[in-house]
């Protein structure tokens, strides 16, 4: 058991999580396209159609995973974070860098397909409810996020500022879910909560469930994609970069 942890402690460098990410990235690219491709058609050809809102709610299946996945994100991001902060792993705020733009890409798309949605259902595009609200403060934790590590020349200043921003920022993630308990909002509850329980048809669960998990390895294979670029650019100076890029030549 011991020899298993220290075996996987040795990807916690980037000269040894270089190579890994590039072995994972082309395999959760192909988890992410089949997956995703069977949850648009679950979506559009096998879901029943909802007998109070007709086929205008199929958007929910694109919406609700990508509301999971901007929450979710944030919260691997700020354990990221905690982890580096904890001790000081240079890959842990590059795995944090390396995610932020797909979470906060999950963040926008939600916010976008939720006025799609809220225009026929609600008449409005847009309203200030406290779960809508709570998911544009999302949004721009993110891009506050992105703009401070950017804008700190200093790499470890700047992987410290923004490791507590995102710790700062988790409390948000709660009263993001927990919105529509403590507040009367016009967005609807919970329909699969954290006990189990589901008021959705069978069919419909399965397809947001699949889009979900369709989300989640395309969110790998962008962020070991990514990662691999950052790990280029902050060890540029490294031995094994300078290694890896004369064998390559």
């Amino acid at each position: 058991m011991q020899n298993r942890l220290i075996n996987w402690f040795k990807f916690s460098s980037p000269t040894t999580f270089y190579p890994l990410a590039g072995r994972m990235a082309p395999i959760f690219w192909v988890v992410a396209i089949v997956l995703i491709g069977i949850a648009l058609y679950m979506s559009f050809f096998v879901a029943p159609v909802d007998y109070k809102q007709g086929d205008g709610y199929r958007i929910i299946f694109i919406h609700v995973p990508a509301s999971w996945m901007s929450m979710f994100l944030y919260l691997v991001m700020a354990a990221w974070s905690a982890i580096g902060l904890a001790f000081n792993t240079r890959l842990s705020f590059m795995m944090s860098q390396a995610l932020a733009p797909t979470g906060a890409m999950f963040a926008f798309v939600s916010l976008w397909t939720g006025a799609f949605w809220g225009k026929p259902m609600w008449g409005t595009w847009w309203v200030w409810d406290a779960r809508i609200t709570s998911e544009l403060i999302l949004l721009f934790l993110y891009l506050g996020y992105m703009a401070l590590v950017g804008a700190i020349d200093d790499r470890r200043r700047a992987d410290r500022a923004g490791a507590i921003l995102l710790l700062v920022g988790v409390v948000n993630i709660p009263i993001i879910y927990f919105s529509v308990k403590w507040w009367n909002t016009l967005h609807q509850g919970a329909t699969v909560k954290m006990n189990g329980q589901t008021s959705m048809d069978e069919t419909m669960l399965w397809t947001m469930l699949v889009m979900a998990l369709g989300f989640w390895a395309y969110s790998i294979a962008a962020a070991m994609v990514r990662v691999r670029s950052i790990m280029l650019e902050r060890e540029h100076d490294a031995q094994w970069v300078r290694d890896m890029i004369g064998n390559k030549t």
